[in-house]
């Protein structure tokens, strides 16, 4: 069994050689900044009731769901900072190394690190969509003064510009996403068990095209034994860096 030393050398040689590489981030590079994952034993729905983020529920009592959504995504994430490996993968964008960078992750801390143009497949944190007009404006706090806010163009229930429980993917995401694992000689799968449906669709494509998939996970996910090509047991934050290292300037 390669030493992960060996393993390390073994994805840098893999990185080198790309045409095409695509990053698929989840949940576990954002848990290294802070930012709690949503399931497992110290998961947000272990403290919060998951019906705070059905749209159903939201239409119905949007006080409710507004009031643990300020305090969830408006309060935790505001603290939360990008990590060494969010600072790799932009580092690697920029240098035209990383073409697409696919996250299901709505903290914005990709585009915090320099990768301004991350796939949001599930939308995100950094902006409010007006339920009545269809309104898209940026977050600030001081939107958050009144519980529901409200649209100041008509007046409407304003909605974080992410996915609810009962909404589709954005269209021009899931297309972006799964055109990139098809263009994709080499695919990294980062923080993420694959749990969670459309989006854990999206390595296998890449696979079933033959791309190289290498895994960047601290547990073995639903990836390790079908999807992936070399798995790399670890912090992203530690591996990425040690990967970038190995890599020809």
């Amino acid at each position: 069994m390669d030493t992960l030393q060996q393993k390390l050398s073994k994805a840098a040689e893999i990185i080198n050689k790309a045409s095409y590489m695509t990053a698929f981030t989840g949940a576990g590079i954002s848990a290294e900044s802070g930012i709690p994952p949503f399931r497992g034993d110290d998961g947000i729905w272990n403290q919060y009731n998951p019906q705070v983020l059905e749209l159903n529920f939201f239409m119905r009592q949007p006080e409710e769901s507004w009031k643990a959504i300020r305090e969830l995504f408006y309060g935790v994430f505001s603290e939360a900072k990008p990590n060494p490996a969010h600072h790799v993968l932009a580092k690697w964008t920029k240098g035209d190394l990383l073409k697409s960078l696919i996250t299901q992750n709505i903290d914005m801390l990709h585009q915090q690190a320099g990768n301004e143009q991350a796939i949001c497949f599930h939308g995100s944190s950094q902006y409010l969509i007006c339920m009545n007009c269809d309104n898209r404006l940026k977050f600030k706090p001081s939107i958050l003064e009144t519980i529901p806010p409200l649209c100041p163009r008509c007046n409407g229930l304003l909605k974080p510009d992410f996915i609810f429980f009962g909404e589709g993917i954005p269209p021009k995401a899931y297309r972006d996403s799964f055109e990139a694992a098809q263009n994709s000689d080499v695919f990294l799968i980062i923080g993420t068990s694959g749990e969670v449906s459309p989006a854990n669709q999206i390595p296998e494509i890449a696979r079933h095209k033959g791309a190289q998939v290498i895994e960047i996970n601290r547990d073995i996910s639903h990836y390790t034994h079908r999807t992936t090509t070399l798995f790399l047991q670890g912090e992203a934050g530690t591996i990425l860096p040690e990967i970038d290292l190995l890599l020809t300037n």
